[in-house]
């Protein structure tokens, strides 16, 4: 499982999209969204607003896991 170490108390789910390089703007969340099944703690999510805090896990469809730290 991969981790993503936070310099920020949290990060939206757009923001950690674009952090690793799946989409290249903010704008591009929604519709990835709608295409890609994205699970944080094993919820799906569509919210490209949803905060994601240390210690949440996000799975996303075709990717390695990922916990942030």
């Amino acid at each position: 499982m991969q981790q993503l170490k936070l310099d920020t108390p949290y990060i939206t789910l757009g923001q950690l999209l674009k952090r690793l390089d799946l989409i290249s703007s903010g704008g591009h969340a929604k519709f990835f969204l709608e295409d890609v099944a994205v699970k944080i703690n094993g919820q799906i999510e569509h919210r490209r607003g949803k905060k994601i805090y240390p210690q949440d896990v996000v799975d996303i469809e075709g990717y390695e896991p990922l916990q942030v730290v």
